[in-house]
């Protein structure tokens, strides 16, 4: 405070110490969060796909981190802060693709979809699980395993497979592939952008705030350096 009062450094020096000494903290709470997840939870991808979702949880975490820094500085009291990070994280999850895939989101609110954090980290994620197209997910007797067929005995579904089969033209059995990764990504409307794209924009969003957050204090700062 002291040497604010008498304009000893600039902001942009500041913003760059307060950048630098979060990044240890994100990469430990990253890489922690990452490893307890990734193997419990089962996730797909090896090695590779275990580094891939390290990145993605540390960029989410440094945009994360970068945004509320951003709001500190246009909102300076604590509580009324506190509401609107929480009002404006809600959005972000309720637009990501989570709760409503992007085909269903209404035209006029599809544009706070793209600017949603949760968005490019969540589909990120979504398309290192599920982009290998050998991996199968539902086979042919489990596709009724999610409608009220799928109490029935399994020699029904058999035979149900069978007369689809006469129907479709092409032989469907109990152990025909019906939907692959790539088929759970499209129907999640998950089709635009690659996995590294969606990393790259998660960490621009990062940086974008912080500048956002410099520019706060330069025109907020009731300290004007001489």
């Amino acid at each position: 405070m002291r040497e604010t009062a008498y304009n000893a450094y600039r902001r942009s020096s500041y913003v760059l110490a307060h950048t630098i000494i979060s990044l240890p903290a994100l990469v430990i709470l990253s890489a922690t969060f990452a490893a307890t997840t990734f193997f419990a939870v089962g996730l797909a991808g090896g090695s590779e796909g275990f580094l891939f979702f390290f990145l993605t949880i540390l960029a989410a975490f440094w945009a994360g981190s970068s945004f509320v820094t951003f709001l500190s500085g246009v909102v300076s009291h604590v509580m009324i802060g506190f509401t609107v990070v929480v009002a404006i994280l809600a959005y972000f999850l309720l637009f990501s693709g989570f709760f409503i895939a992007r085909d269903r989101i209404p035209l006029y609110w599809l544009w706070f979809h793209y600017l949603s954090l949760v968005k490019y980290p969540y589909e990120g994620v979504l398309q290192n699980e599920f982009e290998d197209p050998t991996k199968c997910f539902v086979r042919g007797i489990q596709m009724f395993d999610s409608s009220p067929l799928g109490q029935v005995p399994d020699a029904v579904k058999i035979n149900l497979l069978k007369s689809m089969s006469g129907v479709l033209g092409f032989n469907v059995t109990a152990e025909t592939c019906v939907t692959t990764g790539v088929d759970i990504l499209k129907k999640q409307g998950i089709t635009e952008m690659s996995k590294w794209s969606c990393l790259l924009i998660t960490v621009a969003w990062g940086f974008l705030f912080r500048v956002l957050f410099y520019f706060t204090l330069l025109v907020g700062s009731k300290n004007k350096r001489r």
